[in-house]
């Protein structure tokens, strides 16, 4: 989770669409568009990974942000999986409020 969200303080699209999973992964990514969010920082809350030999786990998050000077925070629950013995992310759930 947290090569995630440097990816995309920095940007690196490329890097965000291979940790993506490949069934839920776009065909691509345009973050120019994020061009006036200042990201802020990251705070992991918990995270599950399964038994052994399960290669399913979750990561509760928030990421806080600033755009034209008003702060925001993204506040999710997301699901990975082990592929090729890399961690991928398939989707997430977001928090309300």
């Amino acid at each position: 989770m947290r090569s995630r969200y440097s990816a995309f303080v920095l940007q690196l699209e490329p890097y965000l669409l291979q940790s993506w999973a490949s069934e839920t992964r776009p065909a691509s990514l345009d973050l120019s568009a994020d061009d006036g969010v200042k990201w802020l920082g990251l705070q992991v809350l918990a995270a599950t990974c399964g038994a052994t030999g399960d290669d399913t786990g979750t990561v509760e998050f928030v990421a806080r942000y600033k755009v034209g000077g008003r702060a925001y925070r993204l506040h999710e629950t997301s699901r990975f999986r082990r592929e090729d013995g890399a961690w991928r992310y398939i989707d997430g759930d977001l928090h309300e409020g």
